[in-house]
């Protein structure tokens, strides 16, 4: 016979267990879909920390002679002329950076090079919140005051890919694997970048130049990229159906295939193999500074990690294993905020999506300060033919056709027929890519000119160190001129082994000199004399 204790206690029912609110399902749903993400975060991050590092060296290897208080367009002065009699607090909050308060050389040199120790510590496996923070406001504050020479698309796609990169990284975590699983949330939105990246450029194709609507359009690209490498010129000769299939290619790779970036996995892992696959065909076929090395970034958020544990080295795989093993669940705070991120997102992607499907698309255009959603696009035109500014000085007194005109070498940027065409990629060379563009006229470019031609007139060690030769070591010239060439790539089998030819089509800038009223009128009205 049972006790009255145990009586008591065969009745009592058991409390039930309480049920989780819906909206905690859906974190833990989230949650077990970023555990499958751990490799891909490495990966994302390392090529994030890659084309920072490019980006910044370049920067700080380039920008004294570019913007300094001597260089090309310098900042100090671009600084005074727009603050005027406003408060830099009020241009600020218009086009954020630090230079609005000071923008002397010892504060680029400062900008740029914790850029490039804290990319390089990103690159080689410890990032977290708070170093993405610091190189995407440090990255951000030189767009203002970049001016011509920060004018590209890159420039603020790696804004926008820098800001998913923080959004995926633990706050204070540096270790290449934390235990906690990245928001899975982030990675749809590199999704979403990659796909608006690939089909913006295709559309502007498109609808700008009709070479790509005949797929002719690769007839010429190889020859008038801005910097082709050796593989260009064996490309551009190559038969015209292995051009058109390219083109037919390319629509294909930017048109259809990001759409499968969003279906399941196995549609996911092919897509993302041919979108990095393409940027990687045109790496090895031109130099386009680190704008597809960048691109890739988002194409690798289409892979989770049953695709990266059959390529990478059993080491990484067997460290974010045992990350995952003693892993915690990831932080609700950090869930939240990747949530409330994306709603953002899809609010600020409204204009680049009516820009998407406008008749009248416009391409590498922010529509938010802190350019986080941007629309992108390249080769909207193509030109037929390529044209080249030699710029020339001559010691005679007197500039005329028998005067020793000598040329200047630019480090990359097509000159001496002989010289091999360099291979540059990621590396950005600023003076080199505005130097191909005052041929085409692109509107609001080429103001740093005259000021070049100054320099060039007076042997300035800064502007001097941009090139690649100084015809003029032991003083300056007296005249400048700069000349129009036509270029061609030569045949392979050439018999005096040149890389291009030219033929002379005319005078460009016809010879200047330091008492050359027009030119001194220019530099006195910019104030760029200075101590000069």
């Amino acid at each position: 016979m049972s006790s009255p204790e145990a009586v008591i206690t065969e009745n009592v029912v058991p409390e039930a267990a309480p049920v989780p609110s819906l909206f905690v399902r859906f974190l833990l749903r989230l949650d077990k879909a970023g555990q499958n993400y751990r490799l891909t975060r490495f990966m994302l991050l390392r090529f994030t920390g890659l084309v920072y590092f490019v980006a910044f060296l370049s920067a700080a290897q380039q920008f004294i002679p570019l913007i300094g208080h001597d260089g090309l367009l310098p900042a100090d002065l671009y600084v005074d002329r727009v603050l005027h009699d406003r408060s830099p607090w009020t241009v600020f909050w218009q086009a954020p950076s630090v230079f609005w308060f000071n923008a002397s050389d010892a504060m680029i040199q400062a900008v740029t090079w914790t850029g490039t120790v804290l990319s390089l510590l990103v690159l080689i496996g410890f990032a977290n919140g708070l170093m993405l923070i610091v190189m995407w406001a440090l990255y951000l504050s030189l767009i203002p005051i970049g001016q011509e020479w920060l004018g590209y698309g890159w420039d603020i796609q790696i804004l926008e890919t820098g800001f998913l990169g923080i959004m995926l990284s633990p706050l204070l975590d540096p270790r290449p694997f934390p235990k906690r699983a990245p928001p899975v949330v982030i990675v749809w939105l590199y999704r979403w970048l990659i796909f608006r990246i690939m089909l913006g450029a295709g559309l502007i194709k498109l609808r700008g130049d009709s070479c790509w609507r005949d797929l002719t359009a690769l007839y010429y690209h190889y020859e008038t990229q801005p910097v082709p490498n050796p593989l260009s010129r064996w490309l551009h000769f190559m038969p015209h159906w292995f051009q058109k299939a390219g083109v037919l290619w390319n629509h294909f790779v930017e048109l259809v295939v990001p759409w499968f970036g969003f279906y399941g996995r196995h549609a996911r892992h092919i897509a993302g193999v041919l979108m990095a696959s393409f940027m990687a065909i045109l790496i090895f076929s031109g130099n386009l500074s680190f704008l597809n090395w960048l691109t890739i970034i988002p194409c690798l958020a289409c892979f989770d990690d049953t695709f990266w544990k059959k390529i990478l080295p059993r080491f990484l795989v067997a460290r974010a294993d045992r990350s995952a093993a003693a892993g915690a669940h990831a932080s609700t705070t950090h869930q939240f905020a990747s949530f409330a991120y994306a709603l953002l997102v899809v609010w600020l992607s409204i204009e680049p999506v009516r820009n998407l499907i406008s008749s009248r698309q416009a391409m590498n255009t922010s529509f938010d300060v802190l350019h986080l959603v941007n629309t992108y696009g390249a080769f909207g035109s193509i030109d037929r033919e390529r044209f080249e500014l030699i710029y020339e000085g001559t010691a005679d007194l007197a500039p005329d056709m028998l005067s020793d005109w000598r040329e200047y070498e630019f480090k990359v940027k097509p000159g001496d027929p002989k010289r091999r065409p360099a291979i540059i990629t990621p590396y950005h060379y600023r003076l080199d890519w505005a130097a191909w563009y005052p041929w085409t006229q692109a509107g609001g470019r080429n103001a740093w000119v005259p000021h070049f031609i100054w320099n060039l007139l007076h042997n300035d060690p800064g502007t001097l160190s941009l090139l690649a030769k100084n015809p003029f070591p032991d003083k300056p010239p007296r005249w400048i001129r700069v000349m129009v060439y036509r270029y061609k790539f030569a045949p392979p089998d050439n018999p005096d082994g040149a890389w291009w030819t030219r033929e002379l089509i005319g005078t460009h800038i016809k010879p200047l000199s330091v008492e050359s009223e027009n030119l001194k009128t220019i530099v006195r009205q910019e104030g760029w004399l200075r101590d000069k």
